[in-house]
């Protein structure tokens, strides 16, 4: 029998993305009340690896991703989920939504996605949420799973998240 232990405290990242760029300042403020400041800033990308969200956002959409300095307990992601699509509703137009809003986090050893969608390699959080293992620490690097999104499997996107480990790293030696 395993002794039960607490998990430690976690990377909490968002990713964003819209149409207009002038969303991305916003949403950080607004997240920044929240979750503290934000100690990483990806650059903006296209946003050009699916079509799907394209009727209800539109074309040319833009991504950009950032992470907290503060860490938060692993449990609080259902929490951090609802709040930001709070934040989408309050950002949406009369034509829907105006930007994305995707929580999750860093660990040492995985990169963990939020989301309102089942599937078999989902598991249940609670509150009408679930999380995704999107990416694992092997070999020096975050690798994707077969699962993972194609914007997910990216240099860039990689380089990024291991940047926001290499800090979460030094943060937990601090602890």
């Amino acid at each position: 029998m395993g002794l039960v232990k607490g998990h430690r405290a976690v990377k909490l990242i968002v990713g964003m993305f819209a149409a207009q760029e002038r969303l991305f300042e916003t949403a950080r403020i607004e997240l920044s009340e929240s979750y503290g400041p934000v100690d990483h800033l990806s650059p903006v990308w296209p946003f050009d690896f699916t079509d799907f969200y394209t009727e209800e956002f539109g074309e040319n959409l833009l991504r950009q991703f950032l992470s907290f300095v503060e860490l938060m307990d692993a449990a609080k992601l259902p929490e951090a989920k609802l709040h930001t699509n709070d934040l989408e509703q309050r950002f949406a137009a009369d034509n829907g939504r105006q930007i994305n809003l995707d929580p999750g986090y860093v660990d040492l050893s995985k990169m963990v996605l939020a989301t309102t969608k089942n599937h078999q390699h989902r598991i249940y959080l609670g509150k009408g949420i679930y999380g995704e293992v999107t990416l694992r620490f092997t070999r020096k690097s975050f690798q994707p799973w077969e699962w993972t999104y194609p914007d997910y499997r990216t240099d860039h996107y990689i380089s990024f998240f291991n940047d926001v480990r290499q800090t979460y790293l030094g943060q937990l030696k601090e602890l």
